[in-house]
């Protein structure tokens, strides 16, 4: 899409600072996935966004939701949108946007671009 950049600074910052952090100490499988809550934890921000690009026209295929481990060993979902310039990460933790390979994670799985209720691991990407 054109002018992705700005539209997805937007989307992820308005977001962020929509929703009140809550966190909820479940799998991140295990869990309710609530689009626009008063409070909730990174399912809740991840599902948002995915939902406000969404409704922008982007096409489900290229915003894909990821799991994902924290430096500290916390399981923890972002949203990766495919871009012409690259995977870029939307992620409740930073205001800013990353490539997918500049992000502090290790990479557990992703949703399928045709099938997004079917998900695939990810190699380790040898760090």
């Amino acid at each position: 899409m054109r002018n992705a950049g700005p539209i997805l600074k937007q989307v992820n910052q308005t977001v962020n600072r929509s929703i009140i952090p809550e966190s909820k100490e479940l799998e991140v499988a295990a869990l309710d996935w609530l689009i626009n809550p008063a409070r909730g934890d990174c399912n809740d921000y991840a599902v948002t966004k995915r939902h406000e690009l969404l409704s922008r026209g982007w096409p489900s295929r290229v915003l894909l939701l990821s799991e994902v481990v924290t430096s500290w060993g916390k399981h923890h979902l972002v949203l990766v949108v495919r871009t012409r310039s690259g995977d870029l990460v939307l992620d409740n933790l930073t205001p800013q946007i990353k490539p997918w390979a500049r992000t502090p994670y290790r990479w557990v799985r992703m949703q399928m671009p045709n099938n997004p209720r079917l998900w695939t691991t990810i190699a380790d990407r040898g760090e």
